[in-house]
């Protein structure tokens, strides 16, 4: 009886652990099929986005994932300010700009959307601005939606629709759907177009690229390109010669959505850009 007893309670111990299990998969499954294109309007390359970006449901938010070569999940490091993010070099994942950049990669072919949440807030690919008092009601599914203060920009998320999004929120949690978050910092959202590079568009390329006050290496740094990003160029002019990653050059370029200069060398193109006027 005591063995009878025994192998009874082990098979209703396997059971309830099957179903636990069941249960478990089941409520992943229904989170996934919450994510996606929740309401009409979006043009086919913010939904193609949207879905892009539900497809990594349940992958690890990772500080620094994402920002790779090319778009895709990445180990990320750890954050100095985060204890959380101890693990993030061990989990293949993305953070919040990363998944953002993949979404529309994936969307749009191409690189539109590399570089950080700042850099996607203020992409020359934004076609159209929201700001935090108008809430969602204008919003469609693949709009970006910011986070932060002063200028600054520190969290994006992708809209679905239905005041739902897509995000890779912080360490220690994986990529969910959530209601947007309008109060508190919330800055308002953006909508991309992600066709075709305008006249004036351009790449940069290396990593750790900065900006400066003036054209000049030794004027103040203004923002860092951890990675190639997708900057708008509104005049160029002769300036101090720069000599970096085998090249010398004195050509610098003014970006106006960063009030910044570049050196012409981490710019892709001839030395001198093409179709960009001089600075007056």
């Amino acid at each position: 009886m005591g063995m009878r007893r025994t192998v009874g309670a082990a098979l209703a111990a396997v059971l309830l652990l099957a179903g636990w299990g069941g249960a478990r998969a089941a409520a992943a499954g229904a989170r996934a099929e919450s994510c996606g294109v929740l309401a009409p309007g979006a043009s086919a390359v913010a939904e193609a986005a949207v879905r892009a970006a539900c497809e990594q449901i349940g992958v690890w938010y990772t500080w620094g994932g994402g920002h790779g070569p090319r778009p895709g999940p990445t180990y990320g490091q750890v954050d100095p300010s985060d204890p959380a993010s101890e693990h993030d070099p061990e989990r293949l994942g993305f953070d919040c700009s990363g998944l953002v950049r993949y979404a529309y990669s994936r969307a749009a072919g191409g690189d539109p959307l590399s570089g950080n949440a700042y850099h996607q807030f203020n992409s020359p690919q934004v076609k159209q601005r929201f700001t935090a008092a108008r809430g969602t009601a204008p919003l469609l599914p693949g709009d970006l939606l910011a986070w932060g203060t002063g200028g600054s920009v520190r969290h994006i998320a992708i809209y679905l629709g239905a005041g739902k999004m897509v995000e890779a929120r912080q360490s220690g949690t994986r990529i969910a759907v959530g209601d947007v978050r309008a109060g508190g910092d919330y800055a308002g959202a953006v909508r991309i177009d992600a066709a075709p590079q305008a006249p004036g568009t351009f790449s940069t390329w290396g990593t750790d690229v900065w900006t400066h006050t003036e054209p000049s290496t030794s004027s103040g740094r203004v923002h860092r390109f951890p990675g190639p990003t997708s900057v708008r160029v509104d005049c160029q002019k002769h300036a101090e010669t720069v000599t970096a990653e085998g090249y010398t050059n004195d050509a610098w370029s003014y970006l106006p959505e960063y009030r910044a200069w570049i050196t012409n060398i981490y710019l892709k193109g001839p030395a001198w850009l093409d179709g960009v006027p001089t600075c007056r």
